[in-house]
C-alpha cells in the first residue's frame, strides 16, 4: 500500500428500488481509476455504509475488486455498531482481497479514549492489512488527538496513515511533529486539500473526486508538486462545489454532482431523502454555474 494520491471515498450506486446497483459501481470505479485516482474507498460516511447490511458491504467491495482488479488498492471502510461486528467485518474484508482497512469509531457511541481506543486496536489487530485511522469529530463525536494517536502508532505496526478529517491543518502538523514520517496523513475534507498537502499530507479520500476525478487528481497534484499559482487558480474554481461536500447532506450534494457530470443518479437511501424545492435548485444552480465556467487549464492539461 502506498498512501500517496487522490483516493476518492465512494459513494454507494443504487437502483431506484434502492437496491445495491453493481453494475454503476463497478464502472464508477473503473471511470475514477481511469481518470488517475490511485485508490478506492468504499463502505464509509460518503458511502452510506449505515444503511448497508454486512452482506451489502462485503457485496460493495467484490463488486470493486472485480472491477478493477490490481489496477490499483480498494480499502474498506470499517465501521459497526459494536466491536465484534467491526472486526468480523475486517476480517471478511481482507479475506476476499481488500488492500487496506479505514477504521471508523463505533456507530451512534461516543465515549472516552479508554473504550475508544480498545475498539479501534481490536480492529487493527484483527487483520495484517495496513489501516487507516478516520478521524471525523463533527460525523462520529469522537476526535482523535495526536497523542492518542501516538498510542495507537507505538502499539500497531500495521497503523500506517490517518485520515485528518477535523478541518484544522494544524492536526496535521501536530502529529508530524510527534510521529515524523511514522505516519502517513491522509487529506479527508475537501475543502482543505492544498492547505492539508502544504503542511504534509500525501493523500486525499477525496468525496468531489466522485464527479469530477481528472480536475481533483490534477488539483492534487498541482498542489504535491508546490505548483501554487496554478493550484489556487483550480481550487479557487473547485471550492463551491468541495464545499457542496462539507455539509450535512453531502451525500445527496455528491450524487447530484454525479448525476449532472452524467455519472449517476440521486437515489439515497433514508433516512437520507433526495433534495427537492429550492434546495435542490440551489444546489444545481451551484453546480451548474462551476461547470459552465471551467478554467482554461483544464482544457489543455490532462
Amino acid at each position: 500500500m502506498q498512501w500517496k494520491g487522490v483516493m476518492p471515498a465512494i459513494t454507494t450506486g443504487f437502483k431506484q428500488d434502492l437496491t445495491l446497483d453493481t453494475e454503476h459501481i463497478a464502472n464508477h470505479v473503473n471511470w475514477l481509476v481511469d481518470n488517475g485516482c490511485a485508490g478506492i474507498v468504499a463502505n464509509g460516511t460518503l458511502g452510506e455504509a449505515t444503511s448497508l447490511s454486512f452482506d451489502e458491504k462485503i457485496q460493495v467491495l467484490q463488486t470493486c475488486i472485480s472491477a478493477i482488479g490490481d489496477r490499483v488498492p480498494v480499502i474498506s471502510g470499517i465501521g459497526a455498531m459494536t466491536t465484534k461486528q467491526a472486526v468480523a467485518l475486517a476480517e471478511k474484508a481482507a479475506s476476499i482481497g481488500c488492500s487496506g482497512l479505514m477504521v471508523l469509531p463505533p456507530y451512534q457511541y461516543s465515549t472516552d479514549w479508554y473504550e475508544m481506543k480498545a475498539h479501534v486496536a481490536a480492529v487493527i489487530a484483527a487483520t495484517e492489512l495496513p489501516c487507516m485511522l478516520y478521524n471525523d469529530p463533527s460525523a462520529y463525536g469522537t476526535d482523535f488527538l495526536p497523542e492518542q494517536i501516538v498510542e495507537l502508532a507505538e502499539e500497531h505496526c500495521n497503523l500506517c496513515v490517518v485520515k485528518e478529517a477535523t478541518t484544522d491543518v494544524r492536526r496535521i502538523t501536530a502529529i508530524r511533529a510527534l510521529l515524523g514520517e511514522r505516519l502517513s496523513i491522509a487529506v479527508g475534507m475537501d475543502d482543505v486539500l492544498v492547505e492539508g498537502v502544504a503542511a504534509g499530507a500525501t493523500s486525499w479520500v477525496a468525496g468531489t473526486a466522485n464527479a469530477l476525478p481528472r480536475e481533483s487528481v490534477l488539483l492534487f497534484n498541482y498542489a504535491i508538486q508546490g505548483n501554487y499559482d496554478k493550484a489556487f487558480n483550480l481550487y479557487k474554481w473547485m471550492m463551491p462545489l468541495m464545499r457542496l461536500n462539507a455539509v450535512p447532506k453531502f451525500v445527496q450534494m455528491t450524487k447530484l454532482m454525479q448525476e449532472t457530470v452524467g455519472r449517476g443518479n440521486p437515489f439515497v437511501r433514508p433516512p437520507r431523502l433526495e433534495l427537492e424545492g429550492a434546495e435542490l435548485q440551489t444546489a444545481i444552480d451551484i453546480i451548474k454555474i462551476a461547470l459552465s465556467q471551467r478554467p482554461e487549464i483544464l482544457k489543455t492539461e490532462q
